[in-house]
């Protein structure tokens, strides 16, 4: 991305889009659609409850880390005004659908401030171009400077249930512990 992409006016001019609803709206559009594909890896669909009103709420985000599996990291652009993270902090149980996938439940938990730190870090290491693209415009969001030092830009780890095992691996599993079969395949 050029340098002047990461100009003051452009993260002021990105930070105004970024409030105007219908462009916010239309990934959340996609992914309900199961569409969500045409995004790739980097973002995924977060469903949350809203803590007045008890209503389904979605909010596409930008996957910051992958620690491990089982575990998305994202940040709060807004900051501590964002309602998907006001909602979560209310109610912590969410779903996260990425790609075409149906949503998975997830329990959303905050980073500490090292946590925080750490998942920058390895994001500007593994996107430059996108994060000195994005930290200015985060900047301007949060209305505060994102520095090595510390950061006001909250972040949140969505940590999935596990799955349940399928039928062949459950089968798998009774056959292993000698569990006999009923007539027909079926198991008792």
């Amino acid at each position: 991305m050029p340098a002047h992409m990461s100009s003051p006016v452009t993260a002021a001019w990105a930070a105004r889009l970024l409030r105007v609803r219908w462009i916010v709206r239309a990934p959340v559009w996609l992914y309900r659609a199961r569409l969500g594909f045409v995004f790739g890896s980097r973002l995924l669909m977060l469903e949350h409850t809203g803590r007045k009103t008890g209503i389904r709420r979605y909010v596409v985000l930008e996957t910051v880390d992958r620690p491990d599996p089982g575990t998305y990291v994202v940040a709060a652009g807004f900051g501590d005004r964002a309602q998907w993270l006001r909602n979560i902090r209310a109610s912590p149980r969410v779903r996260v659908g990425t790609g075409s996938r149906r949503p998975i439940p997830a329990i959303a938990r905050p980073l500490t401030s090292e946590e925080t730190a750490a998942a920058l870090a390895a994001y500007a290491r593994r996107h430059p171009k996108a994060w000195a693209a994005l930290k200015p415009v985060f900047e301007t969001t949060l209305g505060a400077r994102i520095g090595s030092d510390g950061t006001g830009l909250p972040m949140i780890a969505l940590d999935l249930a596990s799955r349940p095992p399928g039928r062949r691996k459950i089968r798998r599993a009774l056959a292993a512990n000698g569990y006999p079969e009923e007539p027909g395949g079926k198991r008792r």
